[in-house]
């Protein structure tokens, strides 16, 4: 039913042949998959069919996994870096498609793998002939997709450098090069000539909107249409009493023409910065739309019952995560934290009220910088300065 032998792969030196070489082994366990389901409603649970179970199961539950990191963590991030025009275009439309494919199948497969355990341990002969079908199906149009697109797209565009860079990762992702061995200097000089020349969109002045709030409406809801990762994430950088910069991811929750907010321990270490110094600086980044927008000003923490009214909106398990942990502070082990975690949930019922060291920080903006990506690193930059009547002043800077 299907062949214990490992078939000859190409060599990573080759990384596209190799992602090419994995989808000739997903197709040879898909006909294994749909000859066992027309196996067993005559045979059962045979040998032949645990065999087959057994194999599919070793794939799917590993090797195609990590075909799916190798897409999503490397070649899909490279391919956007060196995209350009036509190929930008294409790679912004088909990405999200791709990476929404591996989601759905690893839903399908879910509940594949338990019927095959209990078909490769001789305790069931069920296997959804409808479940198969969409797996089948599913993965099919999605090998073909990355055929006719990504792989010849990626074959024309990345440098020999870039395809060193790309097949050094699928080897540490598998376990076949020392992580920790120093990186050669053609690769190092690769990292160097990484750049993106950017062309999707223009900015003009005649264009924006009066409003930097309102035009930051815009842009975020141009972003979210886009499926950008994470539109709402955004950097937020604080400075120490001792002049010491750090910055963090944080989500914005609230945006109006009060400013942006966000919600975090009052104990943890941006807190004590802002208690320090309290103004500060965000930076939201959307790297498909080739845009980023800079923002600085005061920050003051938010009215106790805005605080209030956010945290019972949130999961009961975040509401329990935010009394459970002493944010930044050190612990002994994960064990101790979920020591902590259980405690909580244990005293705090259905309905936790939010501690008096947890709410929500707003920055103020006083400067919103927009910038939009253009070709020849010849960026369009329009900042908006808030005077002091509250007004707001734009102009153009050179990139």
């Amino acid at each position: 039913m299907s062949s214990l032998l490992p078939d000859t792969a190409p060599d990573f030196s080759q990384p596209i042949a190799v992602l090419k070489h994995c989808h000739g082994r997903i197709r040879k366990q898909l006909a294994t998959l749909e000859k066992l389901l027309a196996h067993l409603p005559e045979h059962g649970a045979d040998e032949q069919a645990r065999q087959a179970a057994s194999a599919v199961l070793r794939y799917f539950d590993k090797a195609a996994h990590l075909h799916h990191d190798d897409e999503e963590q490397d070649l899909i991030p490279m391919l956007r870096a060196v995209a350009q025009g036509d190929d930008a275009a294409t790679l912004q439309a088909l990405a999200p498609t791709i990476l929404q494919d591996h989601k759905d199948m690893d839903a399908m497969w879910q509940d594949l793998h338990e019927q095959l355990t209990a078909i490769a341990e001789g305790a069931g002969t069920a296997l959804n002939p409808a479940t198969v079908a969409r797996f089948v199906a599913s993965y099919t149009a999605h090998m073909e997709r990355e055929e006719s697109t990504m792989a010849p797209m990626a074959v024309r565009l990345f440098s020999a450098e870039q395809m060193a860079r790309l097949g050094q990762s699928m080897q540490l992702r598998r376990g076949l090069v020392d992580a920790s061995a120093p990186v050669s200097p053609k690769l190092g000089q690769a990292v160097a000539d990484l750049r993106k020349d950017y062309g999707q969109a223009t900015l003009d002045e005649a264009d924006v909107l009066a409003d930097p709030i309102e035009q930051f409406t815009a842009w975020f809801e141009q972003a979210l249409k886009a499926e950008v990762n994470e539109p709402n994430a955004m950097t937020l950088a604080t400075v120490a009493a001792n002049g010491r910069p750090s910055s963090r991811i944080v989500l914005v929750k609230q945006f109006d023409p009060r400013g942006f907010t966000w919600y975090t321990n009052y104990d943890s270490k941006k807190a004590q910065d802002l208690s320090d110094n309290s103004y500060a600086a965000l930076l939201f980044f959307w790297s498909e739309l080739e845009r980023q927008v800079r923002i600085e000003g005061r920050v003051e923490r938010t009215a106790p019952e805005e605080s209030d009214r956010y945290f019972r909106s949130r999961p009961l398990k975040s509401r329990l995560s935010a009394i459970a942990s002493a944010q930044s502070a050190p612990i002994a082990s994960r064990a101790q934290l979920e020591a902590n975690y259980e405690a909580v949930a244990q005293a705090a019922g259905e309905d936790p009220a939010r501690p008096d060291n947890w709410g929500g920080f707003r920055l103020v903006p006083e400067r919103i910088e927009f910038w939009q990506g253009r070709r020849s690193r010849f960026h369009d930059r329009i900042v908006y300065q808030r005077q002091e009547d509250g007004s707001w002043t734009r102009q153009r800077l050179q990139p």
